[in-house]
């Protein structure tokens, strides 16, 4: 199976290495991997901050970079779910785009996703002997509609410990320019994801958002609290 990797901002950025074992995961799951080094980002936060002609131009780059693409595999629910709920909105009115993003959007897929209803592979030898709890990101869940996936990934890691915390869907506080927008309340729900995260006693918040983690990596370095973030991905890599 070809798949492309569409590689979000924050990751390329901040967690490259998340990147690179996305693509370890793949060649493991028997995939023939491809990277356009051209790829830049979807256009999902300036549409969130109502620049929807910047959006349009970011979107429209990125159909000519993934049009001739088959699959695409993306480790973030909330950059996938974007174009597969947005991408309609942005080229409203526009028949020839409308046409190019109707045959984009089911070839567009989030790794979990991809793993547990395309391919069904849930094992990859992974080995992470830590005790962990996991962050349903606000896009994930209600936009991409992502829940058991993840979870059923984790439970073929070798000696984790997998622990639910108390209101384990409310958002984490970042949602983008909200958290600059409005700091102090989304410092408070912040403050109330990592404290729910803590009362399990894990030792790793995992989750499918590279843009979540580094929100609640912030609080909790500021913090100096005894608990850490990791990506989905790289547990999963951790035994490849």
């Amino acid at each position: 199976m070809k798949v492309d990797v569409f590689i979000p901002c924050f990751i390329d950025q901040f967690y490259p290495e998340t990147a690179f074992n996305l693509i370890k995961i793949l060649k493991k799951s028997g995939c023939e991997v491809n990277y356009n080094p051209e790829q830049t980002c979807c256009g999902q936060p300036s549409f969130n901050s109502g620049y929807w002609n910047e959006t349009k131009t970011l979107a429209v780059k990125f159909i000519n970079d993934f049009m001739n693409s088959g699959i695409i595999v993306s480790p973030s629910a909330s950059c996938t779910g974007f174009i597969k709920n947005y991408y309609q909105n942005v080229f409203e009115g526009d028949s020839d785009r409308l046409k190019q993003v109707d045959e984009l959007i089911p070839k567009i897929y989030e790794l979990s996703d991809y793993l547990v209803n395309s391919l069904q592979k849930t094992k990859f030898n992974s080995v992470f002997k830590h005790k962990v709890t996991f962050h349903d990101s606000c896009a994930g869940l209600r936009e991409y509609g992502i829940e058991t996936e993840p979870r059923k990934l984790l439970e073929n890691v070798e000696g984790i410990e997998i622990v639910e915390m108390e209101n384990k869907t409310t958002c984490c506080g970042f949602g983008g320019t909200f958290a600059a927008k409005f700091h102090s309340i989304s410092t408070a729900m912040t403050e109330q994801k990592v404290e729910n995260a803590l009362k399990t006693g894990a030792e790793y918040i995992v989750s499918t958002e590279a843009s979540c983690l580094m929100n609640i990596e912030a609080y909790i370095k500021k913090q100096k609290l005894p608990i850490k973030t990791i990506h989905l991905v790289d547990i999963l890599a951790s035994g490849i």
